[in-house]
């Protein structure tokens, strides 16, 4: 949905993005800490359409288009000549700007949909053992964040219960100190539970090996960067694909040979079973039917700014984008408190 999302300005289109993410999210999200990500990612989409918008009003100035309204220009020094700040404002210039901050916002909403959705404590299960502990230092990271919030939310409860009144600033003393001490006891939990199963246990590896492990790895992972940008970008031509396959094949090498130097035995092991398969198989389905729609129908990808024309909703790319909506039925049903 990412890839999709970042090869259209089409604000019908990224609109049906957000609406298949929000539509999966509350029907598969389960109640744990990390489930509520999605609404902090939505507030951040929200700023970063509000930012652009703001910065074309104040970096526009062009005297041109529908004029909405005039500010005060700002003169500038010689040294930075061309740029106005201030004055002007049309409507192309402001669409332009809520065009490119939406697009770039139903991607952040799209990486909160996966934090939102994914259990962390799975994902640890199936990080391969060549990055055994990046992974488990990533997925505490991950679960940083929605644990404070639940922290913040269980303070402010026993607040209104014990009847405080404070608000504001006034009652950032009392629920900052006792947030910060739970945070820091799960951390002491958290790190005594992890040495005693024996985490960060190595076999012994020649250095020749680890060298060669390491460097594997790490061309790989940055091949593996330049060909989804590649990818995401739909302008760098044939280079993202192959950069792309040539960086899981390196990554791959180095994921085996590193995994020898890891030996730890699994509790309950999380199979991947056919839920997971279609699940998978719908997102890379969107992916690949809206990129060939795009090959057949690029003219609806963009909306027009100059001349101003409303944006058109083409059947064949709302279709492919609508395949994104399946895991709402074929995932599994979320485990809550009242299922449990």
């Amino acid at each position: 949905m990412a890839v999709a999302a970042s090869r259209t300005t089409n604000p019908l289109l990224l609109g049906l993005i957000i609406a298949v993410l929000g539509f999966v999210v509350a029907t598969r999200r389960s109640d744990a800490p990390w489930a509520l990500a999605f609404r902090l990612y939505a507030y951040v989409g929200a700023f970063i359409v509000v930012t652009r918008v703001l910065f074309r009003i104040l970096v526009g100035g062009r005297d041109g288009g529908h004029i909405l309204f005039r500010l005060p220009e700002i003169p500038l020094p010689d040294i930075a000549a061309g740029i106005t700040l201030l004055g002007p404002a049309s409507a192309e210039e402001l669409l332009g700007g809520f065009y490119d901050g939406l697009r770039l916002a139903t991607m952040v909403l799209c990486v909160g949909a996966a934090n939102a959705l994914a259990n962390p404590k799975r994902l640890l299960k199936a990080v391969p053992g060549a990055l055994y502990e990046i992974g488990t230092a990533v997925t505490v990271a991950l679960s940083v964040a929605p644990q404070l919030v639940e922290s913040v939310g269980r303070v402010r409860r026993a607040r209104r219960l014990r009847g405080g009144r404070q608000r504001g600033m006034r009652a950032l003393k009392g629920i900052l100190v006792p947030v910060l001490e739970d945070a820091l006891a799960r951390s002491l939990l958290l790190a005594a539970a992890m040495d005693s199963r024996g985490y960060g246990r190595r076999a012994s590896v020649p250095r020749g090996m680890r060298v060669l492990t390491g460097a594997c790895v790490l061309l790989g992972l940055l091949g593996v960067c330049v060909g989804v940008y590649g990818v995401l970008d739909g302008t760098s031509g044939p280079l993202g694909v192959p950069m792309l396959l040539a960086g899981l094949a390196v990554a791959i090498t180095g994921f085996l040979l590193g995994g020898r130097r890891v030996r730890r035995s699994t509790y309950r092991p999380d199979p991947w079973r056919w839920p997971e398969t279609l699940v998978a198989a719908s997102g890379a389905g969107a992916c690949a039917l809206f990129v060939l729609a795009a090959g057949l129908d690029a003219g609806a990808l963009y909306s027009s700014v100059s001349p101003l024309r409303w944006p058109e909703l083409s059947p064949l790319h709302a279709g492919s984008l609508l395949v994104g909506v399946l895991p709402a039925g074929l995932a599994p049903a979320p485990r809550t408190e009242a299922s449990r």
